[in-house]
């Protein structure tokens, strides 16, 4: 009985160091990923339309019947037009930093920035994680902007052309 035990208690715990292995390597992956998608769909930036961010009063969530591929990621519309839009330009309509919160990546980390958390600064998208690190951001744009774009350029994953475009913060 007691050596069927221990044979038991072995099993399980070879599952449980597997299952932490996977759970280790899939937040690994999450981590190495250029653009921030839903660990649910893999669709950019939860699914809401980048365009609607610059054209609508607030974020509209996008549909799976207007969908375009960018950076290898799948980016969800509200309309036809805003999907055409974003394919004529997207490094204009993605988020800084692949959709990453801005705040994190100037503190050297990556954080999934929250949709619905977001500035636009310099006519660009920037997204976050919480409402108290877009608070923090507000204190210091130009200098926190610069810092993440330091960390965004050491990545080796990155999207390489995301930050050719001039970026001059407004107001500041």
């Amino acid at each position: 009985m007691c050596k069927q035990i221990l044979t038991l208690t072995k099993s399980y715990a070879v599952f449980f160091v597997l299952g932490l292995g996977l759970l280790f390597a899939a937040q690994a992956g999450a981590q190495g990923r250029a653009v921030s998608i839903d660990p649910l769909t893999g669709v950019a930036i939860s699914g809401y339309d980048p365009v609607s961010y610059f054209v609508e009063e607030a974020p509209s969530p996008g549909r799976a019947d207007f969908t375009a591929r960018w950076s290898g990621v799948t980016w969800y519309f509200a309309s036809a037009a805003n999907r055409d839009v974003f394919e004529a330009d997207p490094e204009t309509y993605a988020p800084l930093f692949g959709g990453h919160c801005a705040m994190s990546m100037a503190r050297g980390y990556r954080s999934e920035g929250n949709p619905r958390i977001y500035r636009i600064v310099g006519n660009r998208l920037v997204l976050f994680h919480s409402a108290g690190n877009r608070s923090a951001f507000d204190l210091s744009v130009r200098h926190t902007i610069e810092q993440a774009m330091g960390v965004w350029e050491d990545l080796p994953d990155r999207i390489a052309p995301q930050f050719e475009v001039p970026f001059t913060p407004v107001g500041q």
